[in-house]
């Protein structure tokens, strides 16, 4: 196979392949990742008979590692959004912080709902209420698009188990409960400054004027659950998955205790502890049957699954072949932090392609295999890599499009609300994950 130099120059071939596969002739990302890593095989030269078993492996080994808990966070997400809980929490939180602070509940409900829901979801189910809570305080819905956008994206892309973060921390090796800590502490600054702080800009435009749809779409005779029953389903499996790693941390390993709690809070089993918790404390608010709410999940799971295990055959293409361990070499020399990089390559593969969820499985696939060699936080790489797929929204991204039509608003201002905010929120994590970095080489953290 290649090695030294002409390794970097399958890798960028490689890129250039995958980006204009889907952004010139608009290849599905599954089959586009999956033609990229048979052509980057025989690219570094790699045996004939070997480029097959690797992107099978690659494949199987990424799903065999998140599979089940990207299935399941989908019916969760769906439980929720069917009951009603979705639209229980933003109207709970509303109510909370009341008229003056509307928009700071709109992005916290936001970042909250596209934990479990996807993005496209959370913000078409958030958009009847905000466009009747934008005329309630008088303000302009500019104000809440961006919270609300804002707060659905940097949810989506950094938060477990949304499909992009939970393949992030896979890929790279991270343990879950500390990229969850962390990344609920660096997502929370960002929706902060680049949803609420940022969104007041846009208080000086037009008051919106609510339509007789908007109206009906918020009444709704719909019995939905009570702000307290919704919040703790929503936080179930997350608590689980915290409170183990906790708990095991101070509890003599081997024991009934130890081994109780461990198997509970691990990603797999405490979501389908979620989803039981979930479907039990809400079934009363579901019109559907359970095996319909599952079902319907599985078929939108299907091709987030394929996409992700396409991700992970491609990055084991590259780590085969030595790419992987190419780049930490020339970080080295050149001085590039690890973290840097993941932020670099992911908001530049945001940028080009549009989807988040490929840049963000694209980009931990190439510096997973790497990240031990460079002696970097698993997580403080991870976290960058998610940064750089929060923000850089284009229009060929299919979200730019869900928040311009269901908003109601201009390219331009969707630009200006979206695309801005969504970028100052991915700085805003990447300034954290930076801080977090620097303590962490003075005083240890814990989980890093």
């Amino acid at each position: 196979m290649l090695t030294g130099y002409p390794l970097l120059i399958a890798f960028i071939i490689s890129v250039v392949i995958l980006l204009v596969s889907i952004i010139k002739f608009k290849v599905n990302p599954f089959i586009a990742m999956l033609f990229t890593s048979i052509v980057t095989g025989f690219l570094v030269k790699m045996p004939i008979n070997d480029i097959a078993n690797t992107i099978c492996a690659g494949f199987g080994n990424t799903l065999k590692s998140i599979g089940i808990v990207i299935g399941l966070g989908i019916i969760f997400g769906n439980i929720l959004s069917e009951a009603g809980a979705t639209e229980a929490i933003a109207k709970g939180l509303l109510k909370k912080t009341g008229n003056k602070n509307a928009a700071l509940a709109v992005t916290t409900a936001g970042f909250l709902i596209s934990i479990p829901v996807f993005l496209d979801a959370a913000f078409i189910i958030m958009m009847p209420i905000v466009k009747y809570v934008a005329r309630a305080t008088k303000k302009s819905i500019m104000v809440f698009v961006c919270a609300l956008g804002v707060g659905t994206i940097v949810g989506h892309a950094i938060v477990i188990p949304t499909p992009g973060p939970l393949a992030v921390a896979a890929n790279v090796d991270a343990d879950i409960a500390g990229f969850l800590f962390y990344s609920i502490i660096a997502g929370f600054a960002a929706i902060i400054v680049g949803g609420w702080l940022y969104g007041k800009r846009f208080n000086r435009y037009p008051v919106y004027q609510t339509t007789e749809e908007d109206l009906e779409n918020i009444s709704t005779v719909k019995k939905i659950p009570t702000f307290g029953r919704s919040m703790l389903v929503l936080l179930f499996p997350i608590v689980l998955i915290l409170l183990a790693n906790v708990v095991t941390s101070i509890v003599a390993e081997g024991t009934l205790v130890y081994n109780i709690v461990s198997f509970i809070g691990e990603k797999d089993i405490a979501l389908f502890l979620g989803c039981v918790f979930a479907y039990a404390f809400l079934h009363n608010y579901i019109e559907k049957d359970f095996n319909t709410v599952v079902t319907e999940a599985a078929d939108s799971a299907g091709l987030i699954l394929l996409i992700t295990g396409a991700g992970g055959a491609f990055g084991n293409v590259l780590s085969t072949s030595g790419i992987g361990d190419y780049l930490v070499n020339a970080m080295g020399s050149m001085n590039i932090s690890p973290i840097v990089l993941g932020f670099v390559l992911s908001a530049l593969l945001r940028v080009s392609q549009g989807s988040t969820t490929v840049a963000l499985v694209t980009t931990s696939s190439i510096l997973g295999s790497a990240i031990a060699a460079s002696g970097a936080s698993p997580i403080l790489v991870g976290l960058a890599i998610c940064a750089g797929g929060i923000g850089f929204s284009l229009p060929n991204d299919s979200g730019f499009w869900v928040i311009s039509r269901f908003a109601g608003i201009s390219v331009s201002d969707t630009i200006k609300s979206w695309t801005i905010g969504g970028t100052i929120a991915s700085c805003v994590v990447f300034a954290v994950v930076m801080l977090l970095s620097v303590i962490n080489g003075v005083v240890p953290l814990p989980f890093l």
